[in-house]
């Protein structure tokens, strides 16, 4: 990697860790002349080709036929890992693809030992193209993305349309922790042989904090042993706490530690008949046909009250104060521990598009609010 500052032709690959070696050896396949440096400077998940054909055109067969190219980015500029000469770089080579009326964004990614942190690129950059495109920033869901991929002392410069980004939250989607923090699971315990318990709670505590509803209620029926109650609800609350530290340290916002109550099942029903109720068992209609009335129900303003049975199902007494009994997988038993993530991937699933249309409709409304006003 000679340096050199200006427009180059190379190709970077990034792959998963350790596959390195593999997908260069496709991409030396597909151009034998090409110059290809499997983690190049010790740098691991990452290959570097300077290609002896049309880079584009090999750039496309890359895509095509090696599956272990996660990203292939068709590098347009060079220049020393230091902001200001990346800047330079950049805005020279900027107007080829953003106009006046695009959004950009600026992405650094830094490999090696650096003065300046890669926000510092982001905006340096930033304020360059911007200048000499008139183009304005959007980084969330930019038309142009400006790629900085800093290999030690080197920058290799891409530009390339945000629409093939892959993002986890992008327009149309609706957040579905939001919906799942209204909602109430009420679990039947899991009781037996006290590993089998201690394990079934951990795996239960697990599942429910994936999802962050609004709270687990552990609702047992009547007489029950106490030991085995006591290391179902410790499984519970060790599972509910390990998922949330991993929640906690790679969300992008605040994680929700669901709280754990404790109430007979029976009486829970009777102290929430003015709420919402949907029983998950067997005997009920496939979820699918009730989509229409769950969206009534979960929209009623109302807490939902979810309610899954264990080794032995919801009593059939319940079901008439039910406002819905559902099946989710007709002709299969879940087992205790996924049958409250099955029940809550299937209303999610149902009602997505509806809660996306709504947010839609509301952001659109706001808009014609504020360009009104």
């Amino acid at each position: 990697m000679q340096a050199q500052k200006g427009e180059c032709d190379y190709i970077l690959v990034k792959t998963v860790l350790g596959m390195e070696n593999v997908a260069a050896s496709y991409i030396e396949e597909l151009d034998p002349q090409a110059e290809v440096v499997a983690a190049p400077r010790g740098f691991r998940g990452l290959v570097l080709v300077k290609p002896s054909r049309d880079k584009r055109e090999l750039a496309r067969l890359i895509e095509e036929q090696v599956p272990e190219a996660e990203k292939v980015i068709v590098v347009e500029g060079c220049a020393p890992a230091d902001p200001k000469e990346i800047a330079e770089v950049a805005a020279r080579l900027a107007p080829r693809y953003i106009g006046s009326d695009d959004t950009f964004a600026v992405r650094t990614t830094r490999r090696g030992r650096h003065s300046f942190t890669s926000i510092d690129v982001n905006v340096v950059v930033g304020d360059a193209v911007r200048k000499v495109t008139g183009a304005s920033v959007n980084l969330r869901q930019p038309d142009w993305v400006v790629a900085v991929e800093i290999i030690a002392d080197r920058a290799f410069i891409a530009f390339y349309p945000g629409s093939v980004e892959w993002r986890k939250m992008k327009p149309g989607k609706y957040p579905l922790y939001r919906l799942f923090r209204r909602m109430s699971v009420v679990q039947m315990p899991y009781l037996g042989p006290l590993d089998a318990c201690r394990t079934m709670g951990v795996r239960v505590g697990r599942e429910v904090q994936n999802f962050e509803v609004g709270e687990l209620v552990v609702a047992p029926i009547g007489l029950v042993d106490a030991e085995q109650l006591k290391v179902f609800l410790e499984g519970v609350f060790e599972g509910i706490q390990s998922r949330y530290e991993i929640q906690r340290r790679s969300y992008g916002r605040e994680a929700w530690r669901v709280p754990v109550r404790l109430q007979d099942l029976y009486q829970l029903v009777r102290s929430r008949r003015r709420e919402v109720i949907i029983v998950f068992e067997p005997e009920g209609e496939p979820i699918s046909r009730v989509a229409d009335e769950l969206y009534r129900l979960v929209r009623s303003g109302r807490r939902v009250n979810l309610l899954f049975g264990s080794r032995e199902g919801i009593p059939e007494g319940v079901y008439r104060f039910a406002d819905l009994v559902v099946d989710v997988a007709p002709g299969i038993t879940l087992s205790t521990e996924y049958a409250a993530a099955a029940g809550l991937i299937a209303v999610g699933s149902l009602l997505h598009d509806r809660l996306a249309a709504e947010e839609g409709e509301t952001a659109e409304d706001a808009r014609r609010g504020r360009r009104g006003s």
